[in-house]
């Protein structure tokens, strides 16, 4: 009786045996905690994020065509469903491989080019992979239907050579989503502004989007989408101004790279860059609005520099690759005609600022010098504009608020046009407009608020 007893106990220690390896091997399993697809005019980019390294598997499928990712080792941990497909992904499904496993399939709606990259852990971010397909076309279309400017010299702040006709407008205004805003929409401008010379391009960038939010307030408000609404709201007032025309760097909610931000303002043919942005402390008492631009030998103050480490780490949670990064590394080496470019940048924040302290409270009565990779593009005239702190419960709501957001857009665009009618390019409508005023009055040479 005992030889049954022993191989009873011979069972169960085996099977313990196994039970206790299999979660050995669950627990040494990278887990999958989410998946990842945004698609927009840079392309679209799936991004995984994972609970360590792992060695995947990227190809592509025919008849019908798929992309594969293959991740051995690797067990799905997600909380929510898979992304619905956008772009050129019809859907996005997941299964196991036989080797313990998971496979995801994006259903493609074409044959696509596809590249793949890890990214290690930094900041609050882990391990990701990020898969890439690049737009139909690339980025030679954006740039093809992009208006021409002509060199821009810092020092004279407009010593353009003269480009005549109007180019076709590029400010696409799209409903804004979930943020519950509705843009204003943009006045048609008068005949009379259509004269001899060309209009100044003002490229208005809507801080983050897509899978990086930005700064969350409180009340769950996220700064994308913030910064879009005023953003569009912005354009469409730069664009009822004679003379000028607003480019918008993004138009709806997706992620372009930091790079790609002063890259498509520079396609786009622009004379000024301005992004927008809400600004967030620990601190939820601190209120005021805050115009950056880029130092040359460091950030103005402790808090300046720690609130451009965060700002230039949303390239991180998009998952940029290193081809990306020496781009952005290389845009640090800047010249002299950066150094001209930044001093052009503190007159226009400067009169940016001021515009601002009419319908608010500012945070500093100065323009703040900080390291914003935004910023450091060498032949544009560049500021980043902390309308308010999200931070803040009351600030917030005012953030939430699309009147509060028009009245935020109204400032800024006075600022840019004050500083642009201060310093009117030769050649440009604007230095025909403000010469045929001045020439009535001298009224070219005062401030709008003058005015």
């Amino acid at each position: 009786m005992r030889h049954p007893a022993r191989r009873l106990v011979a069972q169960l220690f085996g099977t313990l045996l196994l039970l206790l390896t299999g979660a050995v091997a669950s627990a040494a399993a990278v887990r999958v905690n989410d998946v990842r697809l945004w698609s927009g005019p840079e392309g679209t980019r799936l991004v995984l994020d994972l609970s360590g390294p792992t060695e995947p598997e990227v190809f592509t499928l025919e008849n019908p065509d798929r992309l594969v990712v293959d991740l051995p080792r690797a067990v799905m941990a997600m909380r929510r469903p898979l992304p619905d497909g956008q772009g050129p992904v019809k859907s996005v499904r997941s299964g196991p491989l036989a080797d313990r496993g998971v496979r995801l399939v994006l259903d493609l709606q074409s044959a696509q080019k596809v590249r793949s990259f890890a990214v290690g852990p930094e900041g609050d971010a882990g391990h990701r992979l990020v898969v890439e397909i690049p737009p139909a076309g690339g980025a030679a279309n954006t740039a093809a239907a992009a208006a021409t400017r002509p060199a821009y010299t810092p020092a004279s702040v407009g010593s353009a050579a003269q480009s005549n006709g109007k180019a076709a407008a590029a400010v696409p205004v799209s409903t804004l989503g979930n943020a519950g805003n509705e843009p204003a929409s943009a006045p048609v401008k008068s005949v009379a502004s259509a004269g001899n010379g060309r209009e100044l391009v003002i490229a208005v960038d809507a801080g983050h989007g897509g899978q990086d939010p930005g700064a969350i307030g409180r009340g769950g408000t996220q700064e994308k989408n913030v910064t879009l609404a005023i953003a569009l709201k912005l354009a469409a007032l730069i664009d009822a101004e004679e003379g000028m025309r607003a480019v918008l760097i993004r138009d709806s909610d997706y992620f372009v790279t930091l790079g790609g931000r002063t890259r498509k303002a520079r396609q786009l043919g622009a004379d000024m860059f301005v992004s927008i942005h809400a600004d967030s402390v620990l601190n939820r008492e601190v209120t005021g609005s805050s115009v950056y631009v880029l130092s040359l030998r460091g950030a103005s103050d402790e808090a300046a520099r720690w609130l451009a480490e965060q700002e230039n780490a949303a390239d991180l949670k998009g998952g940029v690759s290193l081809d990306d990064k020496n781009d952005l590394l290389a845009s640090v080496l800047l010249d002299v005609t950066q150094k001209e470019s930044v001093s052009d940048s503190v007159e226009a924040a400067s009169n940016v600022l001021a515009a601002l302290r009419t319908v608010g409270d500012v945070h500093r009565d100065r323009v703040q010098h900080a390291g914003f990779v935004v910023l450091k593009s060498p032949d544009i005239p560049s500021m980043l504009v902390e309308t308010a702190f999200i931070s803040n419960p009351s600030e917030e709501r005012r953030l939430r608020d699309p009147d509060e957001q028009q009245r935020i857009a109204t400032a800024i665009r006075n600022g840019v046009k004050n500083y642009w009618y201060e310093n009117p390019p030769p050649g440009s409508q604007l230095a025909a407009i403000v010469s045929r005023r001045s020439g009535g009055g001298g009224e070219g040479t005062r401030t709008l608020a003058e005015r």
